[in-house]
C-alpha cells in the first residue's frame, strides 16, 4: 500500500452530506460466490452500501476485489447468491444496471485522438442524454471543471490528472445512482487528488453512491465504510475510526497490514 504520497490537508470538512432525505440501500449484497473451475476468487461476500455513501472496497492484489467489482458491474455473472445494484439484480438485469451506474479505472475509457468537448458528447449520447440538453450541460461541465480553454485539446495532449477529473466528470454526466471507481487517482500529484475527491464530495451531495478501491490509505479514511477483502473473503467491515479501534492503531495502513498478512494467494 502507498503511504509516501499524502492529501495537503483534509478536505473532509468541505463535504456537504445530503439533507433531509432517508438514505435508501443502492448496492445490496447475500452470499455473492464467483468461482472459475475449482477457484473461488470471491467467496461468500455479504454487504451494503446507501445512496450517497462513499464506500471503500480495498484488498490486495489477489484478494477478489476486482472480480466482485465486475459482478456489480453486470459485466461477469455469479457462480451463486444474490446482488442489487441501483435496485436491479446483476445476474438477470445486467443490462439495465449498466443503465444505472458510471464506471471509471486508473487507466480510463475516454478517447485519446477525440477532443475534449467531443469525448463529453459522445459519452453524453451513450448514457442516453437528451440531444437538445448536450451542448448546454457540456458547456457547465467545462465551466465546473476550468477546462474552457482546453474544449478543443486533444484528451492524449491532457495532462494526467486533468485527464482523471474529466473522465470522473464524464462517467458520472448522467447522474447515475452509483458510480465505481477502480483506482482513479493512481499516479497522480497529491494536489490534484485532493481536488479529485473534491469532486467526489461533490457527487456524494447530490446523492451519488461513490464505490472506490484505492492503494491509498489516506484516502481509505475519507471513506464512510471501508471494507478489506483477504482471500476472496471480507474480513472487516466498518467505518475508518472504528477499524483503527477494533485493530488498535492510529491509521488505517497498518490496519491494512495485519489483514494482509493473513493472504495466501497473491493473484487473481
Amino acid at each position: 500500500m502507498n503511504k509516501d504520497t499524502h492529501i495537503p490537508h483534509d478536505p473532509m470538512h468541505q463535504r456537504t452530506k445530503i439533507q433531509n432525505i432517508v438514505p435508501q440501500k443502492v448496492i445490496e449484497v447475500h452470499d455473492l460466490v464467483k468461482r472459475f473451475g475449482s477457484f473461488t476468487a470471491v467467496d461468500h461476500i455479504s454487504f451494503d452500501v446507501k445512496q450517497g455513501e462513499i464506500f471503500g472496497f480495498l484488498g490486495a492484489n489477489g484478494a477478489g476485489k476486482t472480480t466482485a467489482m465486475r459482478m456489480l458491474c453486470g459485466l461477469s455473472k455469479p457462480t451463486s447468491g444474490k446482488g442489487l445494484v441501483a435496485g436491479f439484480d446483476i445476474r438477470k438485469e445486467s443490462e439495465q444496471v449498466k443503465k444505472n451506474i458510471g464506471y471509471m479505472s486508473q487507466k480510463f475509457s475516454l478517447y485519446n485522438d477525440l477532443k475534449v468537448w467531443e469525448n463529453i458528447r459522445l459519452f453524453a449520447g451513450i448514457y442516453g442524454i437528451p440531444e437538445m440538453e448536450i451542448d448546454g450541460r457540456t458547456g457547465d461541465l467545462l465551466r465546473r471543471l476550468h477546462f474552457d480553454k482546453e474544449r478543443n485539446t486533444l484528451v492524449k495532449e491532457l495532462p494526467l490528472g486533468w485527464k482523471q477529473k474529466l473522465a470522473f466528470s464524464v462517467s458520472i454526466f448522467h447522474e447515475p445512482k452509483v458510480v465505481f471507481l477502480d483506482e482513479p487517482t493512481g499516479g497522480v500529484d497529491p494536489v490534484t487528488r485532493r481536488e479529485f475527491w473534491e469532486l467526489i464530495y461533490e457527487a456524494t451531495s447530490r446523492g451519488i453512491t461513490v464505490f472506490v478501491t484505492t492503494h491509498y490509505m489516506d484516502e481509505a479514511e475519507y471513506c464512510d465504510r471501508v471494507s478489506i477483502m483477504v482471500d476472496g473473503r471480507i474480513e472487516a467491515l466498518d467505518t475508518p475510526e472504528n477499524l483503527k479501534k477494533q485493530f488498535n492503531t492510529q491509521n488505517m495502513d497498518s490496519v491494512f497490514l495485519q489483514l494482509a498478512r493473513k493472504a495466501k494467494r497473491t493473484a487473481n
